[in-house]
């Protein structure tokens, strides 16, 4: 097995303040948007974006939260280990406010047609859009693009793309691995 780096620390920062400054361009004052972390992994990317958006642009209310989407997807009973799921925090209201659903690697699309379906059970929202770090453009089962993306890879089935975030494996590094 072998490990390419993707993006490094600084490289990641760098698409962090640009996914950040082209939510600022589309939602301005954020008083109608909300930010969902996809769990697990979309929450730490969502932070970071929640964060510089604080530092750098002043915006104090910013709505985050967490949507875990383990029972709405449609392989969840295709495994023979017992699932875990992961935290749901939802403490605000997402009925006809603009959604922006955050996750470190889109590959398939299922992890958001998941999502999709699992928001309607906190409202009806205005509008959805997609924010991610990794785009891994060939690998889509279903018809879901980002709106706004860090990079996109052209990685084959076989390969996987592995996002370190310095909070859970204390690196900020992407890797791409082939067997």
């Amino acid at each position: 097995m072998s490990q390419k780096v993707l993006l490094n620390s600084k490289e990641i920062d760098i698409i962090l303040h640009r996914l950040a400054c082209q939510l600022v361009e589309n939602h301005t004052d954020f008083k109608e948007t909300i930010l969902i972390g996809i769990q697990p992994r979309g929450v730490y990317l969502a932070a970071r974006i929640e964060k510089i958006l604080k530092k750098e642009y002043q915006i104090s209310d910013i709505k985050n939260g967490q949507l875990d989407i383990t029972f709405y997807r449609d392989d969840f009973r295709r495994s023979n280990k017992p699932l875990e799921a992961n935290k749901t925090k939802i403490d605000f209201v997402v009925e006809d406010k603009r959604v922006v659903f955050i996750d470190d690697v889109l590959y398939t699309g299922r992890s958001i047609r998941s999502a999709l379906t699992a928001i309607q059970s906190f409202g009806r929202p205005r509008e959805i859009e997609l924010l991610t770090l990794i785009d891994r453009r060939f690998s889509r089962h279903l018809p879901i693009q980002p709106d706004y993306n860090g990079r996109q890879v052209d990685a084959i089935n076989e390969e996987k793309v592995k996002v370190n975030w310095k909070e859970n494996e204390g690196e900020d590094i992407v890797y791409l691995i082939s067997k």
